[in-house]
């Protein structure tokens, strides 16, 4: 992180996808300050007088400010450019260029499954809530749990998984260290004392007028390879993350309830409507996600008696890979690779067929 990267996102005029543009063009938030009037308006298509401000390096001193309050207030910016930041995030095309992280920053690398519902949450809702993250505790104990830090579902997600031993993750619509709603500012703390964390992408000079609820939503479905609401009427913030879900090809799953429930007629629509994959149970879970268990017998991977060798291109091509667990789309892929996409796509059957990465929703791939 540089404060370059916050200067970037404290110029007005830029926004997530404004950022996302340039630095898809200059490479890095240094790069873009480095860059000259014409690249900027000729080459970036700027307007003139934001063009300007990057140049004057404007927002320079409210950056240096913003890092001095967030070593004050124990909090971590990552930018989209640094190794911590959440790997899926980068797919987005709004993603957020800085988050501010107070709790492990480590964790936000971890496999996360995002679980949202409605604030009115009903009996059967925390019911169903907890008998998932106990599942999942069991069934896939390395989950990282993520959700809003709201009233009803989103508070019941979190409390599941410090019950049952998981890593929990807040992402709010506010600026810390404080959290919204007030109320659970204690269950904040739980979270980040138990190697979770709390996420925001807004800075300590952002207007907070409650209009960050959307875009905070988005965070929630593209943090996460997966998106399961527990529990939602027809309209609400959850149905809104599970159509960005959707929308950033993410696994989109919903817990059923009784026809008659207003509480959940959302998710039946969702499930009606074929937007979303009916789950019951943890099982249900890792199936639709497609992930490995501790079990054995159980749902896993056939392991091979002996490795299989790999030509020079399939092993440059696993390079490409950061590491075991990372969902890599095929456009990053063949960017990485430099490779055409027909021979991308032979490489990666064969490296498949050899159990060494797992095909995922959303034509991308995991390497084993």
């Amino acid at each position: 992180m540089e404060v370059d990267d916050i200067a970037l996102m404290l110029t007005p005029g830029i926004g997530a996808k404004g950022a996302a543009h340039l630095l898809g063009r200059f490479g890095t938030a240094r790069g873009i300050f480095a860059a000259s009037r014409d690249e900027l308006v000729e080459g970036a298509q700027l307007r003139d007088e934001l063009a300007r401000r990057l140049l004057k390096r404007e927002a320079f001193p409210a950056a240096e400010r913003e890092l001095v309050y967030c070593r004050r207030n124990g909090l971590v910016p990552i930018a989209s450019t640094d190794g911590e930041y959440p790997a899926l995030l980068r797919e987005m095309p709004d993603y957020p260029h800085v988050l501010y992280v107070r709790g492990s920053v480590a964790v936000l690398r971890r496999t996360m499954l995002t679980m949202v519902g409605t604030r009115r949450m009903t009996c059967y809702g925390q019911q169903m809530a907890e008998r998932l993250v106990g599942g999942l505790a069991d069934r896939a104990p390395g989950t990282v749990v993520v959700s809003g830090l709201a009233f009803g579902v989103d508070a019941a997600c979190h409390r599941a998984a410090q019950a049952f031993g998981l890593p929990t993750v807040g992402v709010i619509a506010s600026v810390l260290p404080s959290v919204t709603p007030a109320q659970h500012a204690a269950l904040a703390r739980d979270m980040i004392e138990r190697g979770g964390a709390v996420v925001t992408e807004l800075h300590s000079q952002a207007r907070q007028n409650g209009s960050f609820y959307l875009a905070r939503n988005r965070i929630l479905a593209g943090m996460s390879g997966g998106t399961v609401v527990v529990e939602s009427p027809l309209g609400g913030g959850s149905m809104a993350t599970a159509r960005m879900a959707d929308g950033y090809d993410r696994t989109v799953m919903a817990v059923p309830g009784r026809a008659t429930d207003a509480m959940s007629a959302g998710v039946n629509a969702l499930i009606r409507d074929r937007k979303a994959q009916l789950v019951l149970s943890a099982e249900d879970i890792v199936r639709e996600m497609m992930w490995g268990v501790t079990r054995p017998g159980e749902l896993a991977v056939p392991v091979p008696e002996t490795l299989p060798e790999f030509t020079d291109a399939e092993r440059r091509l696993l390079g490409c890979f950061a590491g075991a667990g990372e969902a890599v789309s095929v456009e990053l892929l063949a960017d990485r690779s430099g490779l055409a996409v027909s021979e991308l796509s032979a490489l990666l059957l064969g490296l498949e067929m050899a159990g060494a990465i797992r095909q995922l929703p959303g034509n991308r791939y995991m390497r084993l």
